[in-house]
């Protein structure tokens, strides 16, 4: 009776990378919001949007890493499925900073595009761990 194990290490390791860089990426980008409130003439209810939204994504990203890993770990393809509808949400509010805030700056581009990256490699080993859980 034996029973391979079918979570990923290397998904499990971008969950953990992932959450590691998402702390940096919020103080970074909270740090960015504030110095665009400074410098430039920033409308308060933008600015009070753009904050809203780096908090929700926040938030998001805790429940994603969480049910990611959760489902990657317990071998189970619901949380991790949750966890790769969760993630557009995040890709969305990622373009949303990349693109649509108020102030881009080169620095947004830079870690956004990391952070887009990094969904993307994960999204690809999501799909692949539950195809091994499923079959």
């Amino acid at each position: 009776n034996s029973r391979y194990q079918l979570s990923s290490l290397p998904l499990q390791i971008l969950f953990y990378v992932n959450g590691i860089y998402y702390i940096f990426y919020f103080l970074v980008t909270l740090a960015m919001i504030v110095y665009k409130s400074q410098v430039f003439s920033y409308p308060d209810d933008f600015l009070a949007r753009d904050l809203a939204l780096l908090f929700i994504m926040a938030i998001l990203e805790a429940l994603r890493l969480y049910l990611g890993s959760k489902g990657n770990l317990t071998e189970e393809e619901a949380p991790l499925g949750l966890s790769l509808a969760v993630t557009l949400g995040s890709v969305v509010l990622s373009v949303y900073f990349l693109v649509w805030q108020t102030y881009v700056l080169k620095a947004d581009v830079i870690l956004n595009s990391v952070l887009l990256c990094a969904y993307g490699f994960e999204s690809v080993l999501k799909v692949t761990a539950i195809a091994a859980f499923v079959s």
